[in-house]
């Protein structure tokens, strides 16, 4: 018992979040719906765009101004977009997450002893374009499964550095 409470003391803290992401997100977001109410307001109440544009008309553009809107709206909730801060700081291994799409999402929070970590789970879908992190906790009872925290929104580095961190708290037993 001493000597793995003496291996984790020398472990390095690792701290990570994705905030910077969730809001060029919605930067983004911001962005495209000016620029789609702006066309509107060009297009249709000024008229100051004169149709047909590009040899399309103003229906053909207007639906594909639409469509493009919505892909970009929707695309963060189709692949399950999340914040996630992690940190490993002191004796817990703590994740808090939560949606990034338009609505946003409840608050979660997953707190783990390090010393009752039993592990972590990854699964991709949609070809690898959907990732998420299922945790494993030790009870009396047995082994706890948490629900999926997707870090599809994570850059490759910042998962890889999460699961080099989950890794060292896994026993080799």
């Amino acid at each position: 018992m001493f000597e793995k409470a003496y291996f984790y003391t020398k472990l390095p803290v690792m701290t990570l979040d994705n905030s910077k992401t969730i809001i060029n997100f919605r930067i983004k977001l911001f962005g495209a719906t000016i620029v789609f109410i702006a066309y509107l307001v060009l297009a249709y109440f000024s008229h100051t765009i004169k149709f047909p544009l590009l040899g399309l008309s103003d229906t053909a553009v207007t639906l594909i101004l639409v469509a493009v809107y919505l892909f970009i709206a929707f695309l963060p909730m189709i692949l399950n977009y999340q914040f996630v801060f992690f940190t490993d700081e002191n004796e817990k291994i703590i994740f808090r997450y939560f949606n990034a799409g338009i609505t946003g999402g409840r608050k979660n929070s997953v707190e783990i002893d390090k010393k009752s970590f039993a592990g972590y789970k990854t699964e991709t879908k949609m070809f690898g374009m959907i990732k998420s992190i299922i945790l494993f906790q030790n009870f009396r009872e047995g082994v706890a499964r948490y629900p999926a925290i997707f870090i599809t929104a994570l850059s490759k580095e910042e998962r890889s550095k999460i699961l080099k961190s989950l890794d060292s708290f896994t026993s080799p037993e």
